[in-house]
């Protein structure tokens, strides 16, 4: 699959990508969501491997358009929304929302480019307003899966049980096996009662910082092709 990209500011990376085979475990079906869709990788990944109608949306028409761009290239369709997503106006309700959203601390030191600012910052999506605003798009038993920094787990647990959306499954990635985790994938439940499954830790390098082979899976069966241009 080719994705184009722009030649300078937000890039999808390796956490896209271990997003998007984090989902795929759960074989999605019906309507999704991708917040925050950047180019569009882990929804149109998603789309080309399973039956699902797809809608993204982004605050920035720059990337709207490299993913609008992605859907028509690859031969797929997509409903498309520019704009803030907790001021998103639609009648539409989704089985799926799907988000690999801004998480860096607004308190670090930001990058002064636009674009890398608003993909990475989470001021720029404030979890606890993300949190409600997915609630009020989530069908009855829809999921919402997404990934964000480890270092706030309390705080996603927290908003999550508080708009009743229960997270079922929870894997953190490690770059290495003794190294912290800086990155969780989540997966809730609207509405749902089971407990929480914490799954074994996602390493993705060995001790001579060679991929493991569950992350090597991850890149091969997303098989992706980018190109860095601008249109």
């Amino acid at each position: 699959m080719f994705l184009y990209q722009p030649t300078s500011g937000y890039c999808y990376n390796s956490d896209s990508i271990f997003l998007y085979d984090f989902i795929s475990t759960f074989k999605p079906k019906g309507t999704l969501l991708d917040v925050g869709c950047g180019v569009g990788i882990i929804s149109l990944l998603l789309s080309r491997d399973f039956p699902i109608k797809t809608s993204i949306i982004d605050k920035q028409k720059k990337m709207l358009d490299y993913a609008e761009h992605n859907y028509a290239l690859n031969g797929f369709d997509v409903q498309s929304y520019l704009g803030d997503f907790t001021e998103l106006q639609t009648q539409d309700r989704f089985d799926y929302i799907i988000s690999n959203p801004p998480f860096y601390d607004e308190r670090v030191q930001q990058s002064e480019d636009t674009h890398l600012n608003i993909a990475r910052y989470a001021h720029h999506l404030p979890i606890e307003s993300f949190i409600r605003r997915v609630k009020t798009f989530l069908k009855p038993k829809g999921w919402f899966i997404f990934c964000y920094d480890a270092k706030q787990i309390d705080l996603l647990l927290h908003h999550l049980k508080l708009n009743g959306i229960n997270p079922e499954k929870v894997q953190f990635v490690h770059s290495k096996i003794d190294r912290e985790s800086k990155l969780v994938m989540i997966a809730a439940r609207n509405n749902s009662k089971s407990m929480t499954q914490v799954l074994p830790p996602f390493v993705v390098f060995d001790e001579k910082s060679v991929y493991m082979p569950k992350a090597q899976k991850a890149f091969d069966r997303a098989h992706t092709n980018s190109i860095k241009g601008d249109f």
